[in-house]
C-alpha cells in the first residue's frame, strides 16, 4: 500500500478533485458545451435541484480516485503513465460511445471534459 501513498500529496488530490468536479459543473453548463452535450443526448438540461445524486457521488468518487492517481504517477515521476492511461480511457470511451451512436458533438465533449480534469489534477499536483 505504501506506493499508492508514499510521497502524494493529498492536498493537491483533493484540490484537484473539487476543481475538476467544478470544471465539470462550467463545461457541461449553458455557457460552454452543455447545450450541444444535452442535444446529442435528447435530453434537456436540469437544474442543480434534479441532478441524479448517484451520479454526482460516482462523479466524486471517480474524481477522486483519478486524482489520486495523478498524485501517485506525480510522486514516482511517472507522468507518462498518467498520458498514456488518459488517452487510453479517452480512446476506449470514446469508441464505446461509437458503438452506441452518440454524435461527435457529445464524443468530443466528454473526452475532452477528461483530458481537461487530468490537466487540472496535475497542476493541483504541482502547485500542492
Amino acid at each position: 500500500m505504501g506506493e499508492i501513498t508514499m510521497g502524494v500529496s493529498w492536498i493537491g488530490v483533493i484540490v484537484g478533485a473539487v476543481a475538476a468536479f467544478l470544471a465539470g459543473w462550467l463545461w457541461y453548463s449553458p455557457m460552454l458545451f452543455g447545450k450541444g452535450w444535452a442535444a446529442g443526448h435528447g435530453i434537456q438540461l436540469g437544474t442543480a435541484q434534479s441532478m441524479p445524486f448517484g451520479a454526482m457521488a460516482a462523479q466524486i468518487i471517480g474524481l477522486f480516485l483519478l486524482s489520486w492517481f495523478v498524485g501517485v504517477t506525480a510522486a514516482a515521476g511517472h507522468l507518462v503513465t498518467l498520458i498514456l492511461a488518459v488517452l487510453a480511457f479517452c480512446v476506449l470511451q470514446a469508441s464505446g460511445s461509437m458503438f452506441t451512436r452518440k454524435p461527435g458533438t457529445v464524443i468530443v465533449t466528454e473526452a475532452g471534459y477528461w483530458i481537461v480534469a487530468a490537466i487540472i489534477m496535475v497542476i493541483a499536483q504541482a502547485i500542492f
